[in-house]
């Protein structure tokens, strides 16, 4: 415990003090946000404000995360170094992204073609070591069965391990892809997709604590309500990292937004919530849990099959918040209404998650 307190302290305190340093270092360079000329028309004050602010965000979970064990003499783990991996491969993959918008001034940074590879990329290669590095129990940091709560029945090895492995690569490139794009679509106002993702994280806080207590590694009596996770308390410290990064980010990046986390923080991030929901085997509950990102997302999809199909738009502009601002709504209240929305849905996830363990499983 004295871990998970020490990452989210550790990070709260440099993400909040490392973002200014890092907000001076993009204005000496000229690093600058590039506006859309198609968005809402309040947007273009925003225009020339210091971009690629997920870079504090991921320095600050993977520094806080190794203080935390530095400190408390404990081990790092497997599971806890493949999400961190993840989120700085993700990461990368947006910095490019950003790089390539501010220096050629343009709304398109990396073409589709190469980001979707570089994001396929580290997916597969999360996926694939997530299934290796089995401890005693022969438990590894991801399984092959689709979760929800924990493993269920539906295993994507059942016509052999080969077939599942590859079905597992294409669940998991599936979840993370949909889970970094979302967050990307929920970074359109200032401090939104920080906010939401803040959340969330602090919901796998919660959930690692609790499957670590009840883990079947630790129950000698091991029933039904216990967890097959391999880290579980671990994955609890990644998230409290990832909360405190968040948080501290938060302060500089509410409206009026002193800096954009940019591609950089937003694919992090995603990626950073879709490993904690496979090596946590929550994979399904994350849909509740970030609930907020799975209604923008599909905001973006019925505007995108609408206009295909009848030539109309069901939203005045999608993602779903661009909507409210052209209806009039103020930046800060949508902000506002829709992290009311996000902590309801991580309310209920939380709800479902121990409802299921008071059942019994």
């Amino acid at each position: 415990m004295r871990a998970v307190l020490a990452a989210a302290g550790i990070a709260l305190l440099l993400s909040l003090l490392g973002t200014p340093l890092f907000i001076r270092f993009l204005v000496r360079r000229g690093y600058g946000q590039f506006i859309r000329d198609d968005g809402p028309t309040s947007h273009h004050t925003k225009r020339g404000t210091p971009t690629m602010g997920g870079a504090v965000i991921i320095g600050s979970t993977v520094a806080a995360y190794g203080l935390a064990h530095l400190l408390t003499w404990s081990p790092a783990t497997i599971s806890g170094v493949l999400v961190l991996g993840l989120m700085s491969g993700l990461g990368l993959v947006g910095f490019l992204d950003d790089f390539i918008k501010i220096t050629k001034q343009r709304s398109l940074g990396l073409r589709t073609v190469p980001k979707l590879v570089g994001q396929s990329a580290v997916a597969v290669v999360f996926a694939v070591l997530a299934l290796q590095f089995p401890n005693e129990q022969f438990r590894t940091p991801a399984s092959t069965r689709i979760s929800f709560i924990r493993d269920t029945g539906i295993d994507l090895a059942f016509a052999g391990l080969a077939v599942g492995v590859v079905l597992f690569v294409l669940w998991a490139q599936l979840m993370i892809a949909a889970t970094s794009n979302g967050v990307n679509l929920a970074d359109g106002l200032d401090g939104l997709a920080t906010g939401a993702t803040s959340f969330v994280a602090a919901a796998y806080v919660l959930i690692g604590i609790w499957q670590s207590n009840q883990s079947c590694q630790l129950i000698s009596q091991a029933g039904p309500k216990c967890y097959e996770v391999r880290d579980p308390r671990d994955l609890a410290v990644v998230a409290a990292a990832l909360m405190g990064a968040c948080f501290g980010f938060l302060w500089w990046n509410a409206a009026p937004a002193k800096i954009f986390m940019g591609d950089t923080g937003s694919l992090a991030l995603g990626g950073a919530l879709a490993g904690l929901a496979i090596t946590t085997r929550t994979e399904l509950l994350l849909i509740l849990l970030g609930g907020l990102f799975v209604i923008i997302t599909l905001s973006v999809v019925i505007q995108v099959g609408s206009f295909k199909l009848t030539g109309k738009r069901v939203f005045r502009m999608a993602p779903l918040q661009h909507h409210f601002e052209l209806a009039g709504w103020a930046e800060v209240t949508i902000v506002i209404r829709f992290w009311i929305i996000a902590g309801l849905f991580v309310a209920l996830g939380l709800g479902i998650f121990y409802a299921e363990w008071v059942a019994g499983a």
